[in-house]
């Protein structure tokens, strides 16, 4: 059972509908005994950073997810605010994200030409070895919708660029930790691919 964790922010019922359509048992939950016991997270999000660490932490959440995630190692997917969150902190606020990943997220420089927010379909350059993505085409297109970008501290950690105006790492991994700036859930049968891949994947 993949849960996703409801802190009050995020499209719950999105990604449980695209999970179902792709054949993965799933639900959303705000209880911490759910968290502890699933066999995968989805820790989704929109919005502001501080306002996603602040409801994060005021859900009673937190140790659940760092238990399933740390300590059991269980998989767990960020998703757009999510996967930001999963670094060290943003340029967006001044709260501490989870710190899971040495990362910082960046403001997308404004440049001629480039619309900030970058919203829309783009592909990603991703790893040969990328287990979101196996079996995806290489002109495979996500759904973005953002305005900072994750900055890794280890390259290790991307998984997946994207052009906008700039390369910026779209997708980190480490261990059981992955996470996308794109939105799986609004990216057809690309993003059902993705999310397939994940509830499928058992890290080593």
């Amino acid at each position: 059972m993949i849960v996703i964790v409801d802190y009050g922010v995020g499209n719950l019922a999105s990604i449980v509908n695209m999970l179902r359509a792709a054949g993965v048992e799933a639900q959303a939950s705000a209880a911490a005994g759910d968290v502890r016991a699933a066999e995968r997270l989805i820790l989704p999000g929109v919005g502001h950073f501080d306002h996603g660490m602040r409801m994060l932490n005021a859900s009673g959440l937190r140790d659940a997810i760092e238990a399933a995630a740390l300590g059991n190692r269980r998989p767990v997917l960020g998703i757009c605010l999510g996967a930001q969150m999963l670094g060290r902190s943003s340029e967006e606020g001044r709260e501490a994200g989870l710190g899971w990943l040495d990362m910082t997220c960046r403001l997308l420089p404004s440049q001629p030409g480039v619309r900030v927010p970058h919203m829309g379909w783009n592909q990603v350059a991703h790893r040969v070895d990328a287990p979101l993505f196996l079996g995806e085409a290489p002109d495979a297109r996500y759904y973005f919708v953002h305005s900072y970008y994750m900055e890794c501290a280890d390259p290790a950690d991307s998984a997946g660029t994207t052009t906008h105006g700039m390369e910026f790492t779209g997708v980190v991994q480490r261990g059981n930790v992955f996470g996308t700036q794109f939105h799986p859930e609004k990216s057809l049968r690309h993003g059902m691919n993705v999310l397939r891949n994940f509830a499928a994947h058992t890290p080593a």
